[in-house]
C-alpha cells in the first residue's frame, strides 16, 4: 500500500508506505494540520505506524512528527546534520529502517539543508525515492539558506538521485503546478535546471533566483528542531 497526501497551504507532499503483511507503516514529511487525516487512516486500514520521517527541517509548515510520537507512540527520524535532537533517529547516509519486511535506505542528499536526505523504497516492480526539496519535478529546492549549498546540491542529485536507474520513481516533497511524481530518467533529460548543465552553470542559476524569504521560516525552523513540539517548560519553586 502507497499513498500520497498534499498540503494546499505549503504544497507539501506526505507518503505512507505500508507492508501490507505486517500492517506495518512509514510516514514521510507530515503536516502538523493534518494529524487527524493520518490517524484516521491508521485506524481505517488498521495499521501499526511505525516511523515518521524528515527530508530535513522544514521552513514552511510544521512537522506533526513530535504529535505522531505523543499520541501513536512512533519513532521520529531525521538527517544527523539537521540539529533536531529531539528526534529519536539522527540518520546517516547508508542507514535502513524496516517495517515488516520492507526496507527504506537513507541517501544522504545534502545542498538544500546540510541534513537534507532522501529516502529509497525498494518496490517489488519499481523503486521509488523520496527526495524532499532536493530534487522537484523539473526543478530543486533553493540553497540560500539553513547551510545549503548549490554545488553540494548538483553532486547530490547528479551523482546520488541520478546514479539510480532511469525507471526510478521521482516523489518530491513539494510541487505548485498539480504534478505528482517523475522519474530519474525524465529529470536526467528535461529539468530546466539541471540537464544539460554544469556544476558551474547550475551554482550560476541557483545564486540568481532571488527568491523571497519562506512566510513561516521565523516560526518553523525553531519549531522543527523540536519535531513540531516544543519542549515543556521547567517549573521553578
Amino acid at each position: 500500500m502507497f499513498k500520497q497526501m498534499f498540503d494546499i497551504e505549503s504544497s507539501t507532499y506526505t507518503y505512507f508506505l505500508v507492508d501490507k503483511n505486517a500492517r506495518e507503516a512509514v510516514i514521510i514529511d507530515p503536516v502538523a494540520s493534518h494529524i487527524e487525516d493520518y490517524i484516521a487512516m491508521i485506524k481505517q486500514h488498521n495499521l501499526h505506524l511505525k516511523y515518521a520521517l524528515e527530508t530535513h527541517v522544514h521552513a514552511d509548515h510544521i512537522t506533526a512528527s513530535g504529535l505522531l510520537r505523543e499520541r501513536l507512540k512512533v519513532q521520529t527520524g531525521v538527517g544527523t546534520l539537521c540539529g533536531a535532537n529531539t528526534a529519536d533517529l539522527q540518520l546517516n547516509d547508508g542507514d535502513e529502517l524496516e517495517f515488516g519486511s520492507q526496507k527504506v535506505k537513507v541517501i544522504a542528499t545534502p545542498g538544500h539543508t546540510a541534513g537534507s536526505l532522501s529516502y529509497l523504497w525498494h518496490g517489488l516492480c519499481q523503486d521509488r525515492i523520496f527526495t524532499g526539496d532536493a530534487l522537484l519535478i523539473n526543478g530543486c529546492g533553493r540553497t540560500d539558506f539553513q547551510g545549503g549549498d548549490a554545488g553540494v546540491l548538483y553532486d547530490s542529485i547528479t551523482k546520488r538521485i541520478f546514479s539510480l536507474t532511469d525507471e526510478t520513481l521521482v516523489y518530491p516533497g513539494h510541487d505548485y503546478n498539480g504534478r505528482r511524481v517523475s522519474c530519474v530518467g525524465q529529470e536526467k533529460a528535461i529539468n530546466a535546471r539541471l540537464a544539460g548543465k554544469t556544476r558551474d552553470e547550475f551554482v550560476l542559476i541557483m545564486n540568481n533566483l532571488n527568491l523571497p524569504k519562506p512566510k513561516l521560516i521565523d516560526i518553523a525552523v525553531p519549531a522543527n528542531r523540536l519535531c513540531g513540539v516544543p519542549e515543556p517548560e521547567v517549573v521553578q519553586g
